[in-house]
C-alpha cells in the first residue's frame, strides 16, 4: 500500500475519492439541466417555474448537506480506557497457550461496560488497534481504524457508515430518494414531449437524460433506502444482519432491540422537530448500548445521552442500558433513572486470531 504519507499512499487516497466525485458531478449536471433546461428554457409558465424551482432547491440543499455531513464527518476513536497497556499487550504478544491470552484480556475487560463477545465466547479484541472492542465496534480495513457501531464502508461516500453519521447517511439516502423521484415526477411531461418530436434544440437531450439518471437512481435508491428503515427499526446495523451479535447467553439477532420507536429513536434523537435535519442528535456515545433483559449483567440503570451508572468490583463506575422491548421504554417514564457519571466518547474496533476473530 505504500509509507503513510508517500507517492502510493497519495495515490490511492485519490483514487477513493473517484466515486464521490462522480456523484457530485452528476448531482450538479443535474440542477444545470433541471434549473436551466427544463424550468428555464422548456417550462413557459411563471407559476409553474416559480412551484418546481421552489421545491427543488429545498430537495437539493437537503441532499448536500445530508452528503457532506455523511462524507466528512468524523468517525472519532475508542477511548483510551479500552487500549490494552503495554505491559499487558507484551504479555499477549508472548507465544502463550489461548486460554492464558483468554484469561489476561478477560481480566483486563472485566470493568469495561461489554456485553458482546466473539463465537467462541471470548473478549473481541482488535490486534491491529490493540483495544478491547467496544459493543457493536469493528475493525474497517479500508478506514484502517475501529468503528463505533460499524454498519458498512460505503465508497460512495469514502467513509465508513456507524455511530456519528449513520442519521446523515439515512437522511442522505432518504432526501437522495425525493430529489430523484421529485426530477423524474416534474420531467415526465418533457420526456414524453421528447419522443413525440415535441422538443427542439440540444436541451432535449439534458432533459431525455435527465429523467432517465433520475429513474434509474430512483429505482436503486429505494431498496437500499427501505432496507435501512428495516434495520432502524429492528436496532441492528448491516454486518449484525448478516451476523448476529454474540452475547454471554449466545446469539440474538434482537439483542439491542428496545422496541420500534426508541430503536428510531436511538438514531434520530428524541427531539423530533430535529429529526428529519442532518445535525448529530443520535442517543448515547457509541460506546455503550441498551440491551434486552436476558443480556444484563447485574442490576444498573442508564441515562439515554450517554450518563449512566453500573458498579463492578472496585467501586469504578460505567454505563449500560438494559432495558426489555415490551416493559421499558427509552425515554418514557417507565424508565428509572441512576445517578449520572461522566463518559468518554467515540470509536471502535477490530480482530485477532482464532480466540479473538
Amino acid at each position: 500500500m505504500g509509507k503513510p504519507n508517500g507517492p502510493c499512499w497519495w495515490c490511492l487516497k485519490a483514487v477513493k475519492w473517484i466515486p464521490v466525485v462522480f456523484i457530485l458531478t452528476v448531482v450538479f449536471w443535474s440542477y444545470y439541466a433541471y434549473v436551466v433546461q427544463l424550468c428555464y428554457y422548456a417550462i413557459e409558465s411563471y407559476v409553474q417555474k416559480a412551484f418546481y424551482l421552489f421545491f427543488f432547491h429545498i430537495l437539493f440543499l437537503l441532499f448536500l448537506w445530508s452528503y457532506w455531513q455523511t462524507v466528512f464527518t468524523d468517525l472519532g476513536r475508542v477511548p483510551d480506557k479500552f487500549r490494552i497497556p503495554p505491559a499487558e499487550m507484551e504479555k499477549l504478544q508472548q507465544p502463550v497457550s489461548e486460554e492464558a491470552q483468554r484469561q489476561i484480556l478477560e481480566q483486563f475487560a472485566q470493568d469495561l461496560p461489554i456485553t458482546n463477545r466473539t463465537i467462541k465466547g471470548a473478549i473481541r479484541f482488535c490486534e491491529k488497534c490493540q483495544l478491547i472492542k467496544p459493543d457493536r465496534a469493528h475493525h474497517c480495513s479500508v478506514c484502517g481504524t475501529c468503528v463505533l457501531k460499524m454498519d458498512h464502508h460505503c465508497p460512495w461516500v469514502n467513509n465508513c457508515v456507524g455511530f456519528h453519521n449513520y442519521k446523515f447517511f439515512m437522511l442522505f439516502l432518504a432526501y437522495a430518494l425525493l430529489y430523484c423521484m421529485f426530477i423524474a415526477g416534474t420531467s415526465l411531461e418533457y420526456f414524453v414531449k421528447f419522443w413525440k418530436g415535441q422538443l427542439d434544440g440540444v436541451g432535449k437531450f439534458h432533459l431525455l437524460f435527465l429523467f432517465c439518471v433520475a429513474l434509474m437512481f430512483a429505482v436503486s435508491l429505494t431498496s437500499l433506502f427501505f432496507y435501512h428503515c428495516y434495520l432502524i427499526l429492528h436496532n441492528r446495523s448491516t454486518l449484525e444482519a448478516f451476523r448476529p451479535p454474540m452475547f454471554r447467553t449466545g446469539k440474538d439477532k434482537d439483542g439491542f432491540s428496545l422496541g420500534r420507536y426508541n430503536n428510531f429513536q436511538e438514531v434520530f434523537g428524541d427531539n423530533s422537530r430535529l429529526w428529519f435535519l442532518p445535525v448529530f442528535t443520535s442517543l448515547g456515545d457509541g460506546n455503550v448500548y441498551p440491551v434486552r433483559s436476558q443480556h444484563q449483567v447485574g442490576s444498573n440503570t442508564y441515562n439515554s445521552m450517554g450518563s449512566t451508572q453500573n458498579s463492578f468490583g472496585d467501586g469504578v463506575t460505567f454505563p449500560e442500558r438494559l432495558c426489555d422491548e415490551d416493559t421499558h421504554t427509552l425515554l418514557g417514564e417507565p424508565q428509572r433513572w441512576g445517578d449520572e457519571a461522566e463518559l468518554d466518547s467515540p470509536p471502535l474496533s477490530g480482530s485477532r486470531s482464532a480466540l479473538l476473530s
